[in-house]
């Protein structure tokens, strides 16, 4: 069963989906607390490019990387690309942020805790 959660980093809310038991990240808010862009239509732009340079690098992060419908912040189920945690490492390794570091010690934490002890969004 898919069931939509959310954590919270520096106050900034990162979307997740449990998938068959594995969890996966929303790319976009990742990208969105890194490069600390204010809305994430600039954070999906960011994202494109990242994933194309990848793409040209012959990175497998991007194919990797799945489509889910997480609710956005209109309220509807949307498509988003989700990582799990292997795939958002090698993306934060991509991005060039003082919120790397933080974020990954903030990853291996929520990563492996107890998924009940995250807020589920219905």
């Amino acid at each position: 069963m898919d069931e939509n959660r959310l954590a919270i980093f520096q106050g900034k809310q990162i979307r997740q989906i449990l998938q068959n038991g594995e969890l996966w990240f929303s790319v976009i808010d990742i990208i969105q607390v890194l490069t600390e862009q204010a809305n994430d239509l600039t954070a999906r732009k960011y994202w494109n490019k990242l994933a194309e340079r990848l793409r040209n690098e012959g990175s497998e992060v991007v194919t990797n990387c799945h489509r889910f419908k997480l609710r956005a912040v209109d309220g509807k189920m949307r498509e988003t690309d989700c990582a799990n945690t292997e795939g958002i490492l090698r993306i934060i390794q991509s991005v060039p942020s003082p919120k790397a570091e933080p974020l990954k010690r903030w990853l291996a934490k929520v990563g492996y805790e107890l998924p009940e002890k995250q807020k589920r969004i219905k």
